[in-house]
């Protein structure tokens, strides 16, 4: 496939977040009075927007929905960023990648000071040419609108999207895809199914990172 640059999720894409998300968001709920002891089911939050998924999935008002996320980073910004691992073969796929001449993104909906933070970690960051991703006031936090800022930072141009593929794990990051008229591939190895991907129209659905390199001829 003649793609040059391509663009990653972050959170069930090149890292597993579990962990640190679902307690951020518990830490959160229980300041509203609500109590999760379950883990697993707030792993819908991982992905989308957390306002959306606070007013999704619990029901708040969008002033509440924000509110909660400042709670929210009281916990993440210095237990949960760090409640993570990186993803079964994804360093491999970044090296196979970068050696063939691929110019190598972040976008995410995760702000990008802390996507920048949890890849310095895990030493993942020099792979990339450029981590963008929300700002920490939440005006750039949808996936089409972060996908336009990095294509428009890193200087691609029009003419050359179909040269662009977005990859994630959730319907978020393959409709944002498509806002910006791009192709994607869904990975399976993330919190999105393959009925999900499929639903929100993803050009190939990759079980494994090595099944992304193959697809991108890596």
């Amino acid at each position: 496939m003649g793609k040059r640059y391509i663009l990653f999720d972050v959170d069930g894409t090149l890292t597993d977040p579990m962990v640190g998300i679902t307690k951020s968001v518990q830490y959160a709920l229980r300041r509203y009075g609500i109590e999760e002891p379950d883990l697993e089911k707030l792993t819908p939050f991982i992905g989308p927007p957390l306002v959306d998924s606070f007013m999704g999935c619990y029901g708040f008002s969008e002033k509440q929905a924000r509110e909660a996320v400042l709670v929210y980073r009281e916990y993440y910004t210095v237990k949960g960023i760090l409640e993570n691992k990186e993803l079964p073969g994804v360093r491999e796929m970044l090296e196979r990648l970068k050696a063939a001449g691929k110019k190598l993104y972040v976008a995410t909906s995760k702000p990008e000071p802390f996507a920048k933070r949890v890849l310095e970690h895990f030493r993942l960051d020099s792979y990339f040419a450029l981590i963008g991703g929300a700002d920490m006031e939440e005006t750039r936090v949808r996936k089409g609108d972060v996908i336009r800022y990095v294509m428009d930072k890193a200087g691609i141009r029009e003419e050359e999207k179909p040269e662009t593929v977005m990859i994630g794990d959730r319907k978020h990051d393959i409709l944002g895809a498509k806002e910006n008229g791009l192709e994607s591939i869904g990975v399976l190895f993330g919190y999105g199914s393959r009925e999900e991907l499929e639903q929100a129209g993803a050009d190939w659905i990759a079980a494994d990172a090595g099944e992304v390199v193959r697809i991108l001829g890596g």
